[in-house]
């Protein structure tokens, strides 16, 4: 792609981002409401913002649930083939046309259109249990339990749909997720996006949007993550602190003084899936993975 075309596709791109970002601040404000109070006195300009992938939680999480979805017949290999051809289409023909990224984004999730929302959700409660519980990284948790000490509120922040994201949260005790807003109508997902996947730049949005609606002072907020790709929300907030880094984010870490923790035993963490989002096409790997693990157990 030409750098001409590259700076075409630019603002198309930030506007998604935007727009992703107000969708999922606007899901996290409503579910806050359903969350459990903070631990101690409450401190109501400050909180505390955790990805999830491979920082709250070994592997990634869209992996986790896509293998159980796939156990649970949620899509088919059709449904995957179509998907995958969308996205070939895109990358070969229309990305650099603005009607290509927004047919793009629109279709990354089509193998859900048709399914109830209270469904997927249904169907997550149950893998939480049987796929995450047991890969939670217990420093982390306990980072976010000191928040919550402090009268903190705490999101996570991840491309996980937010309705799964939300469980994740709910079963930590935790406030409440900003994730990828999965468009639905009357319960029923029509397999589109609002905006785009919550990943790079509109995870920074969508902590923007979510500090002006709740009042944080975001110089007084914090955020973790292991990955280089969520420098941008890490940059936005007073203090951030690079949890199990990849070594891109470790040198950024170190360049900006920022604090390194590292969970993992003397090796490196095992990238479980899709170790970060960078479209929506990663996506497709994760189910293809998920029917993967589907076919070997029917053998």
């Amino acid at each position: 792609m030409t750098r001409r075309r590259e700076q075409e596709k630019q603002p198309e791109l930030e506007r998604l981002a935007v727009l992703a970002g107000a969708a999922s601040a606007d899901a996290a404000v409503a579910m806050e409401l359903e969350a459990p109070p903070v631990s101690g006195p409450p401190d109501l300009t400050a909180a505390a913002f955790f990805d999830v992938d491979n920082t709250m939680m070994m592997g990634a999480s869209i992996f986790h649930f896509a293998r159980g979805m796939a156990a649970r017949k949620f899509f088919t290999t059709g449904d995957l083939a179509r998907f995958a051809l969308e996205q070939a289409k895109f990358r070969l023909m229309g990305s650099e046309s603005k009607e290509g990224i927004k047919r793009s984004r629109e279709t990354g999730l089509g193998f859900i259109a048709g399914h109830g929302v209270d469904e997927m959700r249904a169907h997550g409660e149950e893998i939480y249990d049987e796929l995450m519980a047991d890969k939670i990284w217990s420093g982390t948790r306990a980072l976010a339990q000191m928040h919550m000490d402090a009268g903190q509120r705490v999101w996570l922040v991840t491309a996980t749909p937010v309705d799964l994201a939300a469980i994740i949260a709910r079963r930590l005790g935790l406030t409440g997720a900003l994730g990828t807003v999965l468009e639905s109508e009357n319960g029923v997902y029509t397999g589109k996006l609002v905006g785009d996947l919550l990943h790079g730049q509109a995870k920074a949005h969508a902590v923007r949007a979510l500090a002006a609606r709740e009042g944080l002072d975001l110089r007084r907020c914090s955020a973790y993550s292991d990955s280089v790709n969520d420098v941008p929300m890490l940059s936005v907030v007073g203090t951030a602190v690079a949890i199990n880094p990849d070594g891109d984010l470790r040198d950024v870490a170190r360049k900006r003084g920022w604090e390194i923790r590292d969970f993992r035993t003397g090796r490196k963490a095992a990238k479980i899936g899709v170790p970060s989002v960078l479209g929506a096409g990663a996506l497709a790997g994760a189910i293809a993975v998920g029917l993967a693990y589907r076919r070997r157990e029917a053998s």
